[in-house]
């Protein structure tokens, strides 16, 4: 038996893991969970709503994992002219969260890192780079915090493709769980503070520039009413 046999007996394939996606658009950043199988890469994607309000969660996300994306939305709001970002944007337009897989629950206290980098991609038009993939919990004072699960992570990570991983500082003595061969081909980047993980999972550019604040307190007819003509003097004098 070899593997052109494995088809015949077992049949197709039932389950697709995730890969590595070549180019992620702004608002879209790679992450990494613990399952029951092991572990596996994840898809935290974010969009504006123009006129919206507020935070919109889909996708099966727990509890913990609801309250970690409203944290970094405060810290980013709170942080806004740091990182280069309006003000207006958090009043004006409001944001979806997604992360696809819908039929499968997920939560847990380690997704605050990936839902940062997404939310400051999305508000910045700064795209995470393709090749990294994350982990770790943030506070609301900055900082990144430890996850557990990494082995299980990093291995799902690096068969998906990812050759760069953004981890918490402190989690740094567990990386020596790893194999050997895997460990040489992944460069590994530890993080303390969030500043830090948009620095170095963002890239430079502003490749899908954010939209402008939008026009408010006014009425949309006053924005695109012009008048035909300026009123002619003898109708002033006459009014």
């Amino acid at each position: 038996m070899d593997v052109a046999d494995v088809n015949d007996y077992l049949g197709a394939p039932k389950f697709y893991p995730e890969q590595a996606r070549k180019e992620l658009p702004a608002g879209v950043a790679t992450g990494m969970a613990w399952t029951e199988m092991g572990g596996e890469v994840l898809f935290i994607e974010a969009t504006l709503l123009p006129g919206g309000r507020g935070l919109t969660i889909t996708g099966q996300l727990g509890e913990v994992m609801q309250e970690s994306a409203r944290a970094a939305q405060s810290y980013l709001w709170s942080h806004a002219t740091e990182f280069g970002i309006s003000p207006e944007m958090f009043k004006e337009y409001g944001v979806h969260l997604h992360v696809p897989a819908g039929a499968i629950p997920k939560d847990g206290p380690s997704a605050g890192v990936t839902i940062t980098a997404a939310l400051a991609s999305l508000y910045t038009g700064r795209r995470v780079r393709p090749d990294t993939a994350m982990t770790g919990e943030i506070t609301l004072s900055g900082l990144v915090f430890p996850v557990g699960g990494l082995k299980e992570k990093i291995l799902a990570a690096h068969r998906a493709g990812i050759r760069r991983i953004l981890l918490p500082s402190r989690n740094e003595a567990d990386i020596e769980d790893l194999p050997e061969d895997v460990r040489k081909e992944l460069q590994i980047v530890f993080v303390a503070r969030i500043n830090e993980v948009i620095d170095t999972a963002l890239e430079v550019l502003v490749a899908n520039p954010p939209p402008p604040p939008l026009v408010t307190g006014a009425h949309p007819d006053t924005i695109s009413r012009q008048p035909d003509s300026p009123p002619s003097p003898l109708a002033v004098r006459q009014s």
